[in-house]
């Protein structure tokens, strides 16, 4: 079931290490890249099917196609390894493991959007995956992959790396390049899009660590042979990260399409204890909440997700058992989402510190079936209503718990009257 393209050097020794990664392949596919038009490059990747992998699964190759023509500016690739989502742990693999798969993919993407200077954004928790991340450049930089020329190739290309500093709300692409410019951390209003004005008023690509590091197999085997796995409408493989009440909990690269049942239990072992399901959160917390009676009908790709009304989001796949109480999961949850607001728009500001005061008074026994009611109103007054989604992040969940375990929230209401 499982599948080794992202993951093909995870369980090689030393494959951070360039003449080990090297020895099993790295940057083959440079001499076929210098051999193509870049505009092929972009169709390439457009054929493969590969959708952006950082949560809102956009077409890779159709972004790069957005970049204006003949600008008299340069373009910038900024490479989205913030990865703060909770439950979200994918990209930490690809950053320790094999750096150099995403160094490689950088390189194909700079050359296909014509840009010589890439940026890579890094969670600022990330400490031993900054260090690991900063020795693979070194040694690209050294072995003649990077700087002046590539490969011996008259292509110019540098790569930063820009630490953040533990902001969740970082990883939404214009608050990124904000705090790459050395601003405060907030999201930017859109349209322009980063893709027209993007960091320093230049045109922009945006992409996910995994997008980019699917991007060498793409380019080397072509894009039918990454189009074999997967669906049609949702082709290739993924990083699965599952965690929660499983047995054997871990990172799997799978196909997309799979039922996600079959996948828990074949490949994560079952819920663990011999517990029954309670429910799943399939991409991470910002993911709407899917019912173990829905897990059963749903499949791993952005179509079967967007069917049952939740997300596909990051991969970050969270099992819960019949332990858990979903009304305790939410104040953890809105307490994280009002955490990390940056405060900029009002309804995120003040309507999630509402809602965590609210969830807190129903935990202590002193709420109202009028607060559950209370809830529902301020997820549909805040959502959508801000200038980035983090609004969104915090109240679809929150919602879909409502909806779907609204008798845990109203036993708790019921419990403190009697």
């Amino acid at each position: 079931m499982e599948v080794k393209i992202l993951s093909a050097k995870f369980d090689i020794d030393n494959a951070h290490q360039i003449e080990v990664a090297k020895s099993h392949g790295a940057y083959q596919t440079l001499d076929k890249l210098f051999s193509m038009d870049p505009e092929d490059v972009i169709n390439e990747v457009k054929e493969s099917g590969l959708r952006g992998r950082g949560g809102a699964g956009f077409p890779a190759g159709v972004k790069w196609g957005f970049l204006p023509k003949d600008l008299d500016k340069p373009t910038y690739l900024a490479v989205n390894s913030d990865e703060s989502e909770p439950a979200t742990f994918k990209d930490r693999y690809i950053l320790v493991k094999d750096p150099h798969l995403m160094i490689e993919g950088i390189i194909i993407c700079c050359y296909a959007i014509d840009c010589h200077d890439a940026y890579i954004y890094i969670r600022g928790e990330y400490t031993s995956q900054v260090k690991a991340l900063q020795r693979a450049i070194d040694e690209a930089y050294e072995a003649g992959y990077l700087g002046e020329t590539v490969n011996g190739h008259d292509f110019r290309l540098d790569v930063t790396v820009h630490r953040g500093a533990g902001a969740y709300v970082c990883g939404e692409e214009t608050a990124l390049l904000e705090s790459i410019e050395g601003k405060k951390g907030q999201p930017r209003s859109k349209p322009p899009f980063p893709a027209v004005v993007g960091l320093y008023d230049c045109p922009t690509i945006i992409n996910n660590v995994q997008t980019i590091a699917s991007l060498p197999f793409i380019i080397q085997e072509g894009a039918d042979a990454y189009k074999a796995h997967g669906t049609e409408k949702s082709a290739g493989t993924h990083l699965f990260g599952i965690s929660g009440h499983v047995e054997k909990p871990g990172m799997y690269e799978l196909p997309l399409g799979l039922p996600l049942m079959e996948v828990l239990d074949k490949v994560a072992g079952g819920v663990w204890k011999g517990r029954q399901l309670k429910g799943v959160i399939p991409g991470g917390s910002s993911t709407p909440v899917l019912t173990a009676e829905e897990a059963k009908t749903v499949n791993l790709d952005y179509e079967s997700m967007a069917e049952h009304k939740t997300m596909f989001g990051s991969g970050g796949i969270v099992v819960l058992d019949e332990t858990v109480d979903m009304v305790e999961l939410v104040e953890n949850l809105i307490y994280f989402y009002h955490h990390e607001s940056c405060g900029q728009c009002t309804p995120c500001r003040e309507g999630l510190g509402w809602m965590l005061k609210i969830v807190k008074k129903i935990i202590a026994g002193e709420g109202t079936m009028a607060d559950i009611d209370l809830l529902v109103e301020l997820c549909d007054n805040i959502e959508m209503k801000t200038v980035c989604v983090l609004s969104a992040a915090c109240t679809m969940p929150v919602r879909s718990y409502l909806n779907k375990f609204r008798h845990e929230f109203e036993a708790y209401v019921s419990d403190a009257a009697s």
